[in-house]
């Protein structure tokens, strides 16, 4: 027969359980605290004209935003309350954060025309956090409906670093307004990006697969700059691409949307 556990030892083991548990929530809280606090501290450096540590520091927030998603999934420990505190944390780092970068680095000269388009890409990344957050759980995991946010700040971010010791003519200073107004657009467009959720990095991959990587790294190691601004650049470029080749073969954003129950009040 099977021995019985006395109930103060049972009882113990339950609260141990229950500490761990306790434990394991508590961290993907902290790493979306750090990605909260990554977004202040890049918004104090920039103010103070420190624009490459700030940019860098917006980078490092991209990383423990990616962990918290991770580290959430893994030990089963995703919760609505985690969810909204990563959204929250997102519109600091992911929208104030770069777009005060880009004002005070760049377009502060040109007046309400660098304002807006700074205030633009802040309300629009936050609708489409607001977006996410009605849609989540419903709709093609393996895609974004929109710019994902924290791509759209890699593109200034990239910009930043690849031309922070140029000086830029006032021309050229309103491209970049422009560059911002397409990246608010395409964060609240019905533009599909790959999310890249559904790749197994433990299954077999051909030897081109590897190639490429190791042709990435040294890419990274010698022009990390334009290596960044190439990845950010061309991600944010593949939604409209992708849309122009297979827009007949897949339901509108209206449809999936009313799907999703967006729609509803």
């Amino acid at each position: 027969m099977r021995r019985r556990m006395p109930r103060g030892q049972g009882r113990l083991r339950s609260a141990l359980r229950e500490k761990r548990r306790r434990g394991i929530f508590l961290l993907p809280s902290l790493l979306t605290t750090g990605n909260l606090f990554c977004g202040f501290l890049a918004i104090i450096l920039a103010t103070e004209g420190d624009y490459h540590w700030a940019a860098l520091t917006i980078l490092i927030a991209m990383v423990l935003d990616i962990l918290d998603g991770k580290v959430a999934r893994l030990t089963k420990t995703t919760t609505q309350f985690g969810l909204e505190f990563d959204s929250l944390a997102d519109v600091v780092s992911f929208c104030v954060a770069p777009a005060l970068l880009l004002y005070f680095w760049a377009l502060a000269p040109l007046g309400r025309v660098g304002w807006l388009a700074a205030f633009l890409y802040v309300i629009c990344g936050a609708m489409r956090l607001a977006r996410f957050n009605v849609m989540s759980g419903s709709g093609d995991r393996r895609y974004f409906l929109g710019l994902p946010t924290p791509a759209a700040a890699g593109v200034l971010v990239a910009i930043v670093l690849l031309f922070e010791k140029i000086e830029l003519a006032r021309a050229e200073l309103f491209v970049l307004s422009v560059v911002v107004y397409l990246l608010a657009f395409l964060m609240i467009s019905s533009f599909r990006y790959h999310s890249f959720k559904e790749l197994d990095f433990g299954r077999r991959r051909p030897l081109g697969v590897l190639l490429l990587v190791v042709l990435a790294v040294l890419i990274v190691a010698s022009h990390p700059q334009l290596f960044l601004f190439l990845l950010f650049g061309i991600y944010a470029l593949s939604g409209p691409a992708r849309r122009l080749i297979l827009r007949k073969r897949e339901p509108s954003a209206a449809q999936e949307e009313a799907a999703s129950g967006e729609l509803k009040g």
